[in-house]
């Protein structure tokens, strides 16, 4: 009987051949699966007695044998089923029976109970001490599957999340503390290197590292503490915990990151630094009183890989040539727009590195200083000492500059100050909440800006949104709603006969079928035109002209773009599409 073509498709679970795998050279298995020749066998081998490495590792170093080849012909010749790790419906409770520093010695992973037998991944199937000892540790009779060895690398990481260890040290701290918290007590030990309360807050940022967390969010609860993390937009539940602990993270934060640990009546905000592994991240502390306790929501922000270029925010080509464009001039007001969270500090960012050049003088005027640059001078505007957004942009047309970055056009004085900044032959780049780009001008007006600073000052807006895009490892065509196919229809693409696609869900993306997000953009010109209609403060003639430009060019056509090339799913950007026009009802 052919195993090869017998052995079943992970998801549906395999059904391995128990029993002590076969003392066999690999070398051997392969040629004779014909999977390498003779003569590659005979190279590598020279190479191997040079070089002291495995077999396996230097035919996949040298591009003889992929690792999905080497996996799938040790399987055939062992018997054994292969298993593609990145769609493996994995289950917690099977993944606990072998503890993590176990499976990384053993480079193993347990995949199913069946009761009288454990199905075990083995990156080398031909292991037979690894065999021996994982079932004399986990006292079963084991069954052995192949899989690929850089897919449990990825595996470990993605599976071993540090739940179990947080728990452990939120229950520890909760010993320590007892049932009266002596907070004065408390701040004297916080310091030191053994303390549960720091050992816990480590915990919880290498986890949120770990899976690619924006946010960590700290919430007391009547009866717990609950711990979530935002990943892709999402909120994630990462541990619930006794209510008691609240108070000792909450004033732990509060010393890393300067402020008044005395005052739980106030919101308070704060930032600190903490270096991980290989990482150091700046993290943004609020904190907000609540019912039952402080709240703490942390911003995380990995120092150097935050600042990305234009041409790798997903821009479309034809609006990124027109955006540069618009850059280029040597005045006037660019402006970035769309709610919090939809990713305008980026594409901010990135703007500044297509202009940062050596003999231009920048200027950044933010709250908070979110990515430090060399060769820019950043301020950090503060309420308490009256240091405004303001306040620091009138300093800053003193300090002879040609690129002024204001963080955020909060209210009307800041709005004019830019614009005449930008009359006078500055260029500057800011943000403001609006919906949509064709009704950003109108904002400035309501802020009580006269006409004329808006028609002649604003060069250009980018609006944008955040789109979550489909997990690669399980990505599937999908059969279009009701509802979806009425969208389509709306949008003019209905006759298109477009493929949409949609992340199953898969142990890669933690079943949600999203991996990562990018942004959806549009793009205003402010050209003769459109000026002279801003100017007179005419809305309808506005919008008239300012819709004919951006027909087929808005967000929600750069989101169906993205279901046409199979990257996000219908869903995704119906939501954009409803999100600009329930907006525009309001």
């Amino acid at each position: 009987m052919n195993m090869a073509t017998a052995a079943p498709t992970a998801p549906e679970g395999p059904r391995p051949a128990p029993g002590r795998p076969e003392k066999l050279r690999l070398g051997d298995v392969l040629v004779q699966q014909k999977l390498i020749s003779q003569e590659q066998l005979q190279q590598t081998l020279e190479l191997q007695r040079t070089t002291g490495k495995k077999m396996g590792r230097l035919l996949i170093e040298t591009g003889i044998i992929t690792e999905e080849l080497l996996a799938n012909g040790l399987a055939r010749q062992l018997r054994i089923p292969f298993v593609n790790l990145k769609t493996f419906p994995f289950r917690a409770d099977v993944i606990k029976l072998l503890p993590e520093s176990t499976a990384r010695r053993f480079k193993a992973l347990a995949l199913e109970d069946k009761g009288d037998m454990l199905l075990v991944a083995l990156g080398d199937p031909l292991d037979l001490f690894a065999f021996d000892e994982l079932t004399r540790i986990l006292k079963r009779n084991i069954g052995i599957a192949a899989v690929p060895e850089s897919q449990l690398a990825a595996a470990f990481d993605r599976l071993y999340r540090r739940t179990e260890e947080i728990s452990g040290l939120a229950k520890a701290l909760e010993k320590d503390l007892g049932d009266a918290v002596d907070f004065g007590e408390l701040t004297a030990t916080v310091g030191t290197e053994g303390a549960p309360v720091v050992r816990l807050l480590q915990s919880v940022f290498e986890d949120a590292m770990q899976v690619g967390a924006s946010d960590v969010h700290i919430e007391p609860q009547e009866t717990s503490l609950q711990i979530r993390v935002r990943v892709d937009g999402v909120l994630q539940t990462q541990m619930q915990a006794d209510k008691r602990i609240g108070g000792a993270l909450s004033q732990r934060l509060k010393l890393m990151a300067g402020l008044d640990i005395s005052e739980k009546r106030l919101p308070q905000d704060g930032r600190f630094s903490v270096r991980l592994k290989d990482n150091t991240i700046d993290v943004r502390l609020s904190t907000l009183p609540t019912n039952y306790g402080e709240s703490a929501v942390m911003r995380l922000l990995i120092q150097g890989s935050g600042m990305r270029r234009l041409d790798s925010i997903g821009m479309p080509a034809e609006m990124l040539a027109r955006f540069r464009d618009v850059l280029g001039r040597t005045s006037g007001m660019v402006l970035v727009t769309g709610p919090t969270g939809s990713g305008k500090t980026t594409t901010l960012y990135a703007a500044l590195a297509e202009i940062n050049a050596a003999e231009l003088k920048v200027i950044t005027v933010e709250d908070p200083v979110e990515y430090r640059l060399p060769g820019l001078t950043q301020v950090q505007v503060n309420d308490k000492i009256e240091l405004t957004f303001a306040k620091v942009l009138r300093s800053c047309l003193r300090q002879d500059p040609d690129v002024i970055l204001v963080g955020e056009m909060r209210d009307t004085e800041t709005a004019e100050i830019g614009l005449r900044a930008a009359i006078t032959g500055h260029l500057v780049l800011s943000t403001l909440h609006t919906r949509d780009a064709i009704s950003t001008p109108f904002r400035l007006l309501d802020m009580g800006v006269p006409s004329f600073m808006v028609s002649t000052s604003l060069q250009g807006v980018i609006a944008q949104r955040l789109v979550r895009l489909n997990c690669k490892e399980c990505n599937a065509p999908q059969q279009a709603s009701a509802q979806e196919s009425t969208w389509l229809e709306n949008m003019g693409a209905a006759n298109e006969g477009i493929k949409a696609k949609r992340g199953m869900g898969c142990s890669a993306c933690n079943g949600t079928g999203y991996h990562g997000r990018q942004g959806v953009y549009e793009l205003l010109e402010m050209d003769a035109t459109l000026t002279q209609a801003a100017s007179q403060a005419d809305p309808a003639a506005f919008m008239r002209l300012a819709r004919e430009r951006m027909k087929g060019k808005t967000m929600a056509h750069h989101a169906l773009d993205l279901v046409r090339q199979g990257r996000t799913t219908l869903a995704e950007a119906m939501r954009i599409g409803f999100e600009l026009d329930s907006e525009a009802a309001e």
